[in-house]
């Protein structure tokens, strides 16, 4: 193929893409189409009783708000599905969602019991052809429900559809001679009085029965209209009231399709189509072959044969693929000759060019995807040898073979997460490490974690901070040595219940001191900003002394010292730990303080001994701990604490509780810095402040809505 012709079969094939979409599009049914406009529409059908379908755009009151429209609301009463309309409430006996049309009953009227008659006034003026909306109300002002309208372009003479008809009750004075056809006896069926009813479409004023007054009037559905004779009436026979009572149990029709006309044509003004059984607008224009909209009329011919071509070959790929498409002009005159040569086309030329295009694209594809995947883990190697060659404090590499010697191929195994498996190890020289396995590539497929971690702990000697020994990047494989903390995590003196792991309140005022120092060299005490972004227990390790170790750094982040508020691509973190600015925009931009609320929530922990969500609390107060100890210090009651405390350990408790609370405000420029939090941790707690009272999370959730609510209106 010569290259001159691939701008054109480039721009060819562009054109049969946006040709197949529009196709595709353009020949959904009318319901279709509105049910992909509303996320309202894509959800789960609710039933009551017998109506096991109800769907957008009707709801049950009890459904979610997102789901269907609240102008076709339904109530589900003593498992009977109804709708209240006008002034009554009406039984759903079904709906239909092909022809628009959902069938009531009065609920005066009891099957198999003649002698009940309707509660609810009725009649075809209570309806209106449209709907309409009250700004200055704020609410619908009209029905949305309209009896069957007559047009249609139905080529028969009759509408196999029910017609809104009218039954007339009258209560009169005197009885009605027999040989009156309009005027029906229900005595076979209702005692006392003399009540009549009188079907079909007779209008009150003209009955001239002085004697007689109107008692109620309903509705019924009747099949039969005939368009030649323009005859809307029930036919002039004589009924008996229990056909009559047949009918009214099954009920009357009316249409809701207002609101589908609207989202179809903009206003509520269309029509069903018996013909393409779908809506149709009252003002559809002509369109062309290829649903372009123009004058109705004479087109030019070229044109038209162009768009033949182009409609015959969408046509022919999709009947390729199984599509049938149907529909052509709609009052145009289409190319019959260009929709044959583009069938052609589609159905055996051009699946042939895409087959031989295809296969060729996907061997240049996999000969790429292949070159890619033996240079990447060079790349990776070099991206990591870069760093290190810039720092003096180089962590040891080793190879994988070396990994697996001093883990004796991974036979202790020390914990396991999301990162991968940590293992116990030792050096040839003696002391023992932690080797932490990563499980699989992450971020980019670069290791970009793993990178993070090395590039961030390869520079950092302290402490309170966990000393990477080496490292390991071999094929797949990557590992990282540590030294050995045999107290293992925080998590376990917090959350286990088991009595021999315990520590003292001194203890863990001194674990809580060290964290506090480690993260605050992290903020300030290197040429870099690093900002942890995940502080929790599991995190915390601690050394034969108990000493704590802030590690696993694989969600860290290097920012500039004068940086003081940071950006990010995505939430980082863990739950529960993760300040709310990192997920709620609206509260505040992220910072170090994200670090400084990760502490807090932490060091709630460390003084309680116990996780920050209590759902075994008596008092709903106590679900979210925090809460809790923020009412017990402002009404100055003592804190109840596990075990023996001294008075010593009981002011530092209360100081952390304090601290802590400082640290959680919800406001980032409200909690202090990691230097001022060391300095109140290590004064009195006379000389603190008791801080603002934090919000549970569910205030912060309900804060943050209404906020969005409002920013967005």
């Amino acid at each position: 193929m010569s290259r001159g012709m691939e701008p054109f079969i480039c721009f060819l094939q562009i054109v049969m893409l946006v040709v197949l979409i529009l196709l595709h599009h353009n020949h959904q049914t009318c319901d279709a189409k509105t049910t992909n406009s509303n996320n309202q529409k894509n959800c789960t059908p609710s039933s009551c009783g017998k109506i096991t379908n109800i769907k957008y755009p009707f709801r049950l009151k009890d459904d979610p708000t997102t789901c269907g429209d609240q102008r076709y609301e339904l109530s589900c009463e003593n498992n009977i599905t109804t709708l209240a309309l006008f002034s009554g409430k009406y039984y759903v006996k079904s709906i239909d969602y092909k022809n628009y049309t959902i069938r009531l009953v009065d609920p005066g009227i009891k099957e198999g019991n003649c002698s009940t008659i309707p509660h609810y006034y009725l009649y075809a003026s209570n309806f209106t052809d449209a709907y309409n909306y009250s700004y200055k109300e704020g609410a619908y002002q009209t029905s949305q429900y309209r009896f069957l309208s007559k047009k249609t372009d139905d080529p028969s003479p009759t509408l196999s559809r029910p017609m809104f008809q009218h039954v007339i009750y009258m209560n009169c004075s005197n009885h009605i001679r027999d040989d009156d056809p309009v005027y029906v006896d229900t005595a076979s069926c209702i005692n006392g009085g003399h009540i009549y009813a009188i079907p079909g479409d007779v209008k009150v004023g003209n009955l001239t029965d002085d004697d007689c007054r109107v008692e109620v009037i309903t509705a019924i559905s009747y099949f039969g209209y005939n368009y030649s004779s323009e005859d809307w009436d029930i036919p002039n026979e004589k009924y008996s009231y229990s056909e009559i009572h047949r009918m009214l149990v099954g009920g009357f029709e009316v249409s809701w399709m207002s609101a589908p006309c609207q989202d179809l044509c903009g206003e509520p003004d269309c029509y069903w189509s018996e013909i393409t059984s779908s809506l149709r607008c009252n003002s559809e224009p002509c369109k062309t072959t290829m649903r372009f909209t123009v004058a109705c009329g004479p087109q030019f011919w070229p044109r038209m044969f162009v768009e033949g071509i182009l409609y015959g070959i969408a046509k022919g790929l999709l009947q390729t693929i199984g599509v049938a498409v149907e529909g052509g002009s709609y009052g145009i005159s289409e190319s019959k000759l260009g929709i044959d040569i583009g069938r052609i086309i589609g159905m055996y030329i051009l699946p042939l060019f895409i087959i031989v295009r295809s296969a060729l694209g996907l061997i240049v594809f996999f000969t790429k995807l292949i070159h890619i995947y033996r240079t990447r883990h060079t790349s990776m190697y070099e991206n990591i040898e870069d760093f290190l060659q810039g720092n003096s404090l180089i962590p040891i590499r080793y190879s994988y073979k070396e990994i697996k010697k001093m883990t004796r191929d991974f036979k202790d195994k020390l914990g396991e997460g999301g990162y991968g498996k940590v293992y116990k190890g030792m050096l040839r020289s003696g002391p023992l490490v932690a080797i932490k396995m990563l499980g699989k590539v992450k971020g980019n497929g670069n290791g970009e974690d793993f990178i993070s971690e090395v590039a961030t702990i390869g520079r950092i000697h302290h402490t309170n901070v966990v000393r990477l020994i080496g490292f390991c990047v071999e094929g797949s494989k990557r590992a990282l040595v540590y030294d050995f903390m045999p107290n293992g995590s925080l998590d376990k003196y917090i959350s286990s219940t088991e009595e021999h792991i315990f520590l003292t309140y001194r203890q863990m005022y001194e674990i809580s001191l060290g964290v506090a120092h480690g993260i605050a060299y992290l903020h300030q005490g290197c040429d870099m900003q690093i900002l942890h972004f995940d502080i929790k227990p599991h995190n915390i390790l601690l050394d034969e002394d108990f000493i704590a170790k802030v590690s696993d750094f694989g969600l860290a982040k290097l920012y500039p010292v004068d940086n003081t508020i940071v950006t990010l691509t995505g939430v980082r973190g863990t739950f529960g730990y993760m300040a709310p600015e990192l997920f709620y925009k609206n509260i505040g931009k992220v910072s170090y303080k994200a670090d400084v609320y990760s502490f807090g929530m932490l060091l709630m922990e460390i003084a309680n001994r116990r996780r920050n969500l209590n759902t075994n609390a008596d008092d709903s107060n106590q679900i979210f701990f925090p809460y809790w100890i923020y009412n017990e210090l402002i009404e100055e009651r003592e804190i109840e604490i596990l075990g023996e405390a001294t008075g010593e350990e009981k002011k530092n408790v209360k100081k952390m509780f304090i601290v802590a609370l400082w640290c959680i405000q919800l406001n980032p420029n409200d909690r202090p810095s990691m230097d001022r939090v060391i300095e109140m941790l290590e004064g009195e707690a006379e000389n603190i402040e008791i801080p603002p009272k934090p919000p549970s999370p569910t205030e912060i959730i309900q804060d943050n809505s209404s906020s969005s609510e409002s920013m967005s209106e």
